[in-house]
């Protein structure tokens, strides 16, 4: 690759920056994992040379889609190793992580959405990120994953259907379902915010709360009784509400907690006349596994995404994705 075309390569990369980041993000739910990928991807682009590319920031896309790819199925293979296994290769103390930016955008990507995303095959979650949150043609997602258009269609109508589970059933109905939802938001920002007296004011003098063995972990599952006391311990929770959000669990409002998308906690919250009278605390693997999550609000006008619709803050959702040069 000559000069120029070095040059030119390496400021659309910069000025593409933020967008490619926001794909590897959606696609993998983890900052660490999505700057990992723009680096290879870097490599991979520099290393192809950029001769008869036409759509530069579409190629772009589609390197750094192939390599998420990839490590969506090599995390897929090693399915079976534990929770914690993982975090520790995605959340250390790495130069240049920050765990408030990493909370940050798991909230303007929706907590309950990453979780939603992290059930699907590589395939699925690749098809539904390019089309259905960049817009991306499902003509232009077929090469990617080898398949025609009519299956890669498939692919995301397939993860459509989970992230959009069952948001509109569920035991309670659409007013009762809002009430619950305005609770449980207050009751996570109050967490979030260290606001004790709201904390209180949320809930039943009387509530109970009920943990498992591994919330934190202990020997043996864990009540506490009275509102003072379940605030206090609300409080002394307030790191993990950073990567906590709201979320329809088995079709009641609850709290899901996912550090990088990977679910570790659920919160499951009874209430009366507008006081919370009871909290579970689900950490167990084995709970979690049979728990229905789904994604509370995320249908609009257009049938597809939430509040973040098909493109990104940057506007690059009309960039089309066409094939890599040979190497990339």
């Amino acid at each position: 690759m000559n000069k120029d075309a070095s040059e030119l390569l390496t400021k659309r990369f910069e000025q593409d920056r933020s967008h490619l980041r926001s794909v590897a993000y959606r696609m993998l739910g983890s900052l660490a994992e999505a700057d990992d990928a723009l680096q290879e991807a870097w490599l991979r682009a520099n290393n192809a040379g950029i001769e008869g590319v036409e759509n530069l920031g579409g190629w772009l896309t589609t390197v750094v889609s192939r390599v998420c790819l990839n490590m969506l199925r090599s995390r897929d293979r090693r399915r079976e190793d534990a929770l914690d296994d993982l975090l520790r290769e995605t959340e250390p103390d790495r130069p240049g992580h920050d765990p408030e930016e990493e909370a940050l955008m798991a909230d303007s990507v929706g907590v309950a959405l990453l979780v939603v995303l992290d059930t699907l095959a590589p395939a699925e979650r690749l098809a539904f990120v390019l089309h259905d949150m960049f817009a991306v043609p499902f003509e232009d997602i077929a090469p990617l994953l080898e398949r025609n258009t009519a299956a890669v269609r498939q692919l995301a109508s397939r993860a459509r259907r989970r992230v959009k589970g069952g948001a509109a059933a569920g035991p309670t109905g659409a007013a009762d379902l809002a009430r619950r939802r305005s609770v449980v938001d207050a009751f996570l920002a109050a967490t979030r915010g260290g606001d004790f007296a709201a904390l209180v004011s949320l809930l039943h003098p009387d509530v109970v709360l009920h943990a498992d063995r591994m919330v934190i972990p202990t020997p043996e599952p864990i009540v506490v009784q009275g509102g003072r006391t379940v605030a206090e311990g609300a409080m002394a929770a307030m790191g993990r509400a950073r990567f906590t959000g709201v979320a329809l669990i088995d079709g009641t409002v609850g709290l899901a907690m996912a550090p990088m998308g990977r679910l570790a906690l659920v919160l499951r919250f009874a209430v009366t006349d507008g006081l919370i009278t009871g909290i579970e605390v689900i950490a167990e693997r084995d709970r979690l596994a049979e728990m229905r999550l789904d994604v509370l609000g995320y249908v609009d006008d257009d049938g597809y995404a939430d509040d973040e619709g098909h493109a990104d803050e940057d506007g690059h959702a009309d960039d089309e994705a066409p094939d890599l040069p040979a190497g990339a």
